[in-house]
């Protein structure tokens, strides 16, 4: 597991090179960030979106449909890394996560849902 760990981390970089463009489109969408802003929606160790309480039909929608464009990429990348998608989408969750700005929900090591402040966000100790 940890080469695997170890082969995402050397990943990163292509991370923020080639995930960058699906992130930035998600940001752009009025909805997400509308909910991003409400605390609706926060980042995830796991690289994914998650929903913060209960969840409507459009907000789970919204963050369905942003996953699975999250879950491609990180396969592509992967892929052409020899990493595991898993591994991939654990460093992806660690940069999105340590990109949050005060205010913004993401989720902790413990499972909790923390709301950022000015000091750096709790991230898995296996993060770069």
């Amino acid at each position: 597991m940890r080469s695997s760990i170890r082969s995402g981390l050397v990943a990163l970089a292509a991370i923020t090179i080639v995930a960058a463009p699906a992130f930035a489109q998600a940001q752009r969408d009025p909805a997400y960030a509308a909910a991003r802003a409400q605390g609706k929606v926060g980042e995830q160790p796991d690289g994914y979106l998650g929903i913060v309480g209960a969840a409507d039909p459009a907000i789970q929608r919204l963050v369905d449909d942003i996953n699975i464009k999250r879950r491609a990429v990180y396969a592509e990348k992967a892929k052409e890394n020899n990493a595991t998608l898993e591994a991939y989408a654990l460093t992806a969750g660690c940069q999105a996560i340590a990109r949050t700005t005060s205010g913004e929900k993401y989720r902790a090591p413990d499972s909790s849902w923390q709301t950022r402040t000015d000091a750096p966000p709790i991230r898995d100790a296996r993060c770069p």
